[in-house]
């Protein structure tokens, strides 16, 4: 068979055709990663929908919003999970262990010399003024990211996700209701709702 009628390359199912073709490198999801993080001041995760869906366009808003779904299930903290998962699904666990390690790494090494300084000089007044402001700004950007990622929802007029958020937002965040109470009811909830909204588009 001669070269141009040779049959192009199939993009894996899972992944963008020009992620398929072109996956982001170990020395490109760590740098990816490190940049994320020591930009996270107040939480990583406002830094991170930013780098993956709008800057590098590694995932869709919708991709990212399952992606994160499915860390909040696995032990440990959501952030780190988001990582991993999302390394080793350009590049293996290799690409796992690198974008832990961006994540993970250069803030670690600030964090350690910032406890140091703060030991010395944590009793100063202005001091404690500048972190009460870090904070409130750190609640803003957690808020705008919350409905940035609430938008596809809102885009698709999905009344019945909008509508389990809202109920999943009242039960743990004004009732104080546990956690693994909370998910055992909405994840079934939301399944079952997707896979009745599923049949009914196709038939």
């Amino acid at each position: 068979m001669s070269e141009s009628s040779s049959p192009a390359a199939v993009p894996a199912p899972d992944l963008p055709p020009s992620l398929a073709l072109n996956p982001p490198g170990l020395f490109e999801l760590f740098i990816a990663f490190a940049k994320m993080s020591l930009a996270g001041f107040g939480g990583v995760l406002i830094w991170a929908r930013r780098g993956i869906v709008e800057e590098h366009r590694w995932m869709t808003a919708d991709e990212f919003n399952e992606t994160y779904a499915l860390c909040h299930f696995l032990p440990g903290p959501n952030i780190v999970n988001l990582s991993v998962v999302f390394g080793s699904r350009f590049r293996g666990i290799p690409g796992g262990v690198a974008a832990f390690a961006g994540l993970v790494f250069p803030p670690m090494m600030i964090a350690i010399a910032l406890a140091a300084l703060y030991a010395h000089y944590g009793e100063i007044d202005a001091l404690r003024r500048i972190l009460a402001g870090i904070s409130c700004a750190a609640v803003g950007l957690l808020i705008a990211v919350v409905f940035k990622m609430a938008m596809p929802l809102v885009k698709r007029r999905d009344a019945a996700g909008l509508l389990i958020l809202a109920a999943v937002f009242v039960a743990i965040g004004l009732l104080r209701l546990p956690l693994q109470m909370v998910l055992l009811v909405a994840i079934p909830l939301s399944l079952a709702i997707t896979i009745l909204a599923r049949r009914r588009s196709k038939a």
